[in-house]
């Protein structure tokens, strides 16, 4: 089992405070450090000191780690342009030495959107599904050839294809909890399946939606990799738990019941659970990003009894 950091910066966080974090990523042996792709602060958080930008930070922190991936969950398709969206997830792939991972999502926050400016299109998931083949396209085009697309929503005529990634493949994440049209698109495109938020029995029957959807156009159900994003919330005791909780404003027994929270015995437990389901890899959703003690724990503890 996989175990991977995954922060929410919108809800607040600097740069500086992102880099800590990536590199107590790297330190401690998780795989990976992902980030949301958000512009505004969801909830009661206020935000400060203000937005970073997804790609601009995985840019930042490709330059400032070695060893651990690197990605989004979700890049949000409403806020770039994919032959854009390409050209830099490219570029920081070359800057990561090939570490960079690309989860690309529909766009779904509406505030953000007025907020900020950017359109907000009533037919995002049909976008979605052209995003996906353009930017894949793209890479996928070999050095000297062109790429031409003709949809309803993009048109790109005898592009470059320029630039490619430092790896062969940059592995495309693709999640969500929709019964028909996510299941065929992580089908067709995706490296990984990826669920959110999401109890154990709901993982498992969304799984199979996606193995059966592989298997429907011929491809193997295990050539992609199955995955869950958690909250996590774990201390040495209750009273350690109880703080943590209070701390990102959640009730320990919603967080025992929704995410991995308790004991590291605990914790174990229940990722073993969800190991069952199919899924090989967890993002731990990590929403007090000055609380290091807690990677720390985690590592120690979690982590080191998973193999």
């Amino acid at each position: 089992m996989d175990l991977r950091i995954f922060t929410e910066p919108q809800q607040g966080a600097s740069y500086d405070t992102l880099l800590t974090v990536a590199k107590a990523t790297e330190d401690l042996g998780f795989d990976a450090f992902f980030r949301s792709d958000h512009y505004l602060a969801m909830g009661s958080a206020d935000g400060l000191p203000g937005p970073t930008d997804a790609w601009i930070t995985l840019a930042g922190l490709a330059r400032e780690t070695r060893r651990i991936r690197l990605g989004t969950l979700m890049t949000a398709g409403t806020f770039r342009l994919p032959g854009v969206l390409a050209i830099q997830v490219a570029q920081v792939d070359q800057m990561s030495g090939g570490r960079i991972e690309l989860g690309l999502g529909a766009g779904w926050f509406e505030e953000e959107h007025t907020a900020y400016g950017i359109p907000f299109p009533p037919e995002k998931f049909a976008r979605l599904e052209e995003q996906l083949a353009i930017v894949t396209g793209l890479w996928e085009t070999p050095a000297g050839d062109t790429f031409s697309y003709e949809g309803t929503h993009y048109r790109l005529t005898d592009s470059p294809a320029l630039p490619k990634p430092a790896q062969q493949r940059i592995p495309v994440l693709i999640g969500g909890h929709g019964a028909t049209r996510t299941p065929r698109l992580a089908a067709r495109y995706a490296s990984e399946f990826n669920i959110p938020f999401a109890s154990i029995e709901d993982t498992e029957r969304q799984f199979g939606r996606v193995r059966a959807a592989a298997e429907a156009i011929g491809r193997p159900a295990d050539d992609l990799v199955y995955s869950n994003a958690l909250v996590v919330c774990v201390g040495k005791d209750e009273a350690d738990i109880a703080r943590r909780a209070a701390a990102i404003g959640r009730e320990v027994d919603e967080l025992r019941t929704n995410g991995l929270a308790g004991s590291p015995a605990e914790v174990v437990d229940k990722i073993g659970r969800y190991a069952a389901t199919g899924s090989s890899r967890i993002y731990l959703q990590i929403l007090d990003l000055d609380d290091l003690d807690h990677l720390e724990l985690i590592s120690s503890q979690v982590q080191s009894q998973l193999g």
